[in-house]
């Protein structure tokens, strides 16, 4: 491997770890979702300038986190539904927003 084939495939490779560890935190917060409050939020990715094209032998890798991301981005989208949900289901018993029921009815009259 060349100098430049060499220097190349390293930034692709710099760039793929630093995905990798951002769709790691979010698995992260997906699986331990209480410790959410601590953690600071994650920063859009980029790719460094003057990276070039992907090397072919880390497309899987390149395919496999991006796949990664896919799947975390749905569970979060998942987890901010129910959380809405719950949420709103609170709110409705604490401020009594549910409609009167009645609670006995009399069909003896």
């Amino acid at each position: 491997m060349t100098a430049v084939t060499s220097g190349w495939r390293r930034a692709w490779t710099d760039a793929l770890d630093a995905l990798e560890v951002d769709v790691e935190r979010v698995e992260a917060l997906l699986a331990e979702d209480h410790r959410a409050r601590d953690l600071p939020l994650a920063t859009p990715w980029s790719p460094p300038e003057g990276l070039g094209e992907l090397p072919l032998d880390l497309r899987p890798r390149a395919d496999a986190i991006l796949n990664r991301q896919l799947a975390a981005a749905q569970a979060l989208a998942l987890a901010m539904v129910a959380n809405r949900r719950q949420s709103e289901m609170a709110a409705r018993i604490e401020a009594g927003d549910e409609p009167r029921r009645p609670a006995y009815l009399d069909c003896a009259i």
